[in-house]
């Protein structure tokens, strides 16, 4: 089989330094502290709250000490496709729609707040950011744009500033086509739907967890991208840039029976599937899945990711020897060559992992002995794509399904040393839940067949908009936080991180770094803002961190915890980021590529997640948070609509803009794909 020998320290002081862009951001960082008070706790919180304004200065160095003596397993629930606005937009304390840690903040100083969109017939309309809630059944709604050519435009950069000021046209304009009524219809509903946030009426659990302990308002997708290279950038803090630097962008033309194509390249910038599983795996029989509900058309599949991952430095000591069991070594190591001396070098601890996806492999809701793969959203699956992970059982073996999950922490199966754990959904819910119908005259009078083909298309639970539903979502999140609370010694010895791959090209008003271009001229890093929450019984209470990052921070944050070298300090991946400098490697208007790469080192480009992890709780002057404190009472966890559709109430949460008006732009359709009809 035709395949490319592909793979990948950052120079961070000296780009800093020489990047206007960095140093403004350095400027504006140090003006708000970086973690600020939640206003107003509540009852339940009072008791742990502890302004982050008193408490101690520590040095990052004794942080993570203490952190390695406290912190063992590490939980990410990795969820899918939503933006820090339109999840949190309006919660109190954040950098959100109308206010910030600052107080409240008017439209005319936040960017894109208002926005216009030309149809095809010249008509120019206006549509401003509003709130979906229950009477807009809004757990469930229709994807938006979240291509990487669509990224871009909703970005609209301008001298090296991205505007975030057309959303809403990018999205009228992927939908609207010449001469075509119903399309123009649908570009408009999607036009408005962009636009659109949810708050706790909708997402109680999430924004309970928020309210809880501390979250993250300046982290952003890696990539300007969809899925694929996020969830890849997860585990490698990237989606093959320093692949393409080793080896630029030649053809890579593979042929299987009669099916033939060239591979997508690295860096990955739209959703192929891995070929580890497609139709050109020369494995026989396939040792990876694939999904009955993807396409896996020739030209849609990525060529072998071979560049540097968590996996790798996750196996510390033992690695070489590991690494052995490849059984397409030649091509899968040819550009980790010099990394894998360095990681054994070292002589760290192995760290254990797993990373658990609905439908990997056989779900309790399946036949004995048989595994659909139905609910498998296979191009989410970050580890896949790598062949030193696929082709080789010592890796291999740490992908799982959801119900393995559920499964290892009940019968407390997890390693004894801790480790490392991603979970992550798909396509259906392993609790067979239904999407919750709260208001059955939106966005018109609900027929059968409406009803029929919402609960046919809205009951994934990986929060991706298009085929789940938010409410069932943050459910497989409070069964996976309860799960670990409910054991006294492993919530004692945990955090759990919540967090996002990308925005699905939902309105966010806060401009990302541009910090790389790929090589088709559009910019590369970073995605538009998402989500994160840090949960921990030494984490801050009701708190917001500022810290600026994106994927790369949690892996930082891995790396301080378990004492791993930085993906970007590895030999083929630092030099790759060198030579990525290279001016035949620049940008737009000859911007220099300073970060073709990983970026997992501290830094003003890219922070650390530490900032959310309490002094005095570490330090043990305070004590921990008990487990009671992050659990939901299983009976509403299972319970839809979650608190009858008032979870802010429930909560006793008030959205930034709960005294304001809020209007739905005329006749809105939040599902335009699923329910035409209504358009």
């Amino acid at each position: 089989m035709a395949m490319m020998k592909r793979a990948l320290g950052l120079m961070l002081a000296t780009a800093i330094t020489s990047n206007p862009i960095l140093a403004t951001m350095a400027a504006a960082q140090s003006a708000t502290p970086m973690v600020t008070a939640q206003p107003n706790p509540g009852p339940a919180i009072i008791p742990f709250f502890n302004d982050p304004a008193k408490s101690p200065k520590v040095a990052r160095e004794q942080l993570i000490r203490e952190l390695r003596q406290k912190v063992k397993y590490v939980f990410v629930v990795f969820n899918e496709n939503h933006s820090f606005d339109n999840e949190y937009g309006t919660f109190p304390g954040a950098n959100g729609l109308y206010a910030d840690a600052k107080g409240p903040r008017d439209a005319a100083h936040t960017p894109g707040l208002v926005q216009s969109y030309k149809e095809l017939a010249g008509q120019s309309h206006e549509v401003t950011a509003f709130r979906m809630g229950p009477s807009e059944n809004a757990s469930f709604r229709d994807s938006v744009d979240h291509s990487h050519t669509g990224l871009a435009k909703k970005l609209h950069v301008v001298n090296g500033t991205p505007q975030m000021d057309q959303f809403a046209q990018a999205d009228y304009d992927r939908v609207a086509k010449p001469g075509n009524a119903a399309s123009d219809k649908a570009g408009q509903q999607f036009a408005n739907l962009v636009m659109s946030h949810i708050d706790c009426d909708t997402i109680p659990f999430f924004w309970n967890y928020a309210s809880r302990f501390t979250l993250f308002d300046n982290i952003f997708a890696t990539e300007d991208t969809p899925s694929t290279p996020n969830a890849i950038a997860m585990i490698a803090g990237q989606a093959g840039e320093t692949q393409w630097v080793k080896h630029g962008t030649d053809a890579v033309h593979v042929e299987a029976g009669t099916h033939k194509a060239n591979l997508q390249l690295a860096p990955f910038v739209n959703d192929p599937q891995p070929i580890w599983g497609s139709q050109f795996d020369p494995n026989t029989p396939k040792k990876m899945p694939d999904s009955p509900s993807e396409s896996y058309a020739d030209a849609n599949i990525a060529e072998n990711a071979t560049f540097a991952s968590l996996p790798l430095t996750f196996a510390g000591r033992d690695l070489a020897k590991m690494v052995k069991q490849d059984t397409m070594a030649e091509t899968d190591l040819a550009d980790v060559k010099k990394d894998i001396p360095f990681i054994t070098g070292r002589g760290g601890k192995p760290v254990n992992w797993r990373w658990y996806q609905e439908g990997f492999d056989h779900e309790a809701y399946e036949a004995a002995g048989v595994a659909s793969h139905v609910g498998y959203v296979s191009h989410h699956q970050g580890p896949q794509y790598f062949g030193y992970v696929a082709n080789n059982p010592a890796f291999a073996g740490n992908m799982r399904g959801m119900s393995d999950f559920m499964d290892d922490m009940k019968g407390n199966k997890l390693p004894s040393d801790g480790g490392v754990f991603y979970i992550r959904g798909g396509f259906s819910n392993v609790e067979k839940m239904q999407p919750p119908i709260q208001n059955a005259n939106f966005p018109g009078a609900l027929t059968e067949a409406d009803i029929a083909a919402i609960n046919k298309t809205k009951h994934g639970d990986d929060d991706h908009p298009g085929y789940t539903d938010g409410m069932i979502s943050e459910a497989m999140a409070a069964h996976v936080v309860n799960a670990v609370a409910g054991n006294p010694k492993l919530w004692a010895q945990s955090a759990i991180i919540i967090t996002y791959d990308e925005s699905d090209g939902f309105y966010d008003h806060v401009a990302p770094q541009i910090l790389s271009y790929g090589p088709d001229g559009l910019p590369l890093a970073r995605g538009v803002r998402i989500p994160l929450i840090l949960i921990s019984p030494y984490a801050r209470v009701h708190a917001v961190s500022h810290a600026e990052g994106d994927h790369n921070a949690v892996i930082e944050t891995l790396n301080a915890i378990y004492d791993l070298p930085a993906l970007s300090s590895l030999p083929e991946e630092k030099a790759a980021l060198i030579s990525g400098q290279d001016p035949k490697f620049n940008g737009p208007n000859g911007f220099k590529q300073s970060y073709l790469g990983p970026r997992d080192t501290n830094s003003p480009a890219t922070d650390d997640l530490l900032s959310g992890f309490d002094p005095d709780r570490l330090s043990g002057k305070k004590p921990m948070l008990p487990a009671s404190y992050a659990m939901i009472d299983e009976a509403v966890v299972s319970h839809l609509p979650h608190y009858d559709g008032k979870g802010c109430q429930a909560i006793g949460m008030t959205p930034t803009d709960a005294a304001m008006t809020r209007k739905l732009p005329e006749h809105f359709n939040s599902l335009p794909a699923t329910l035409p009809a209504y358009n």
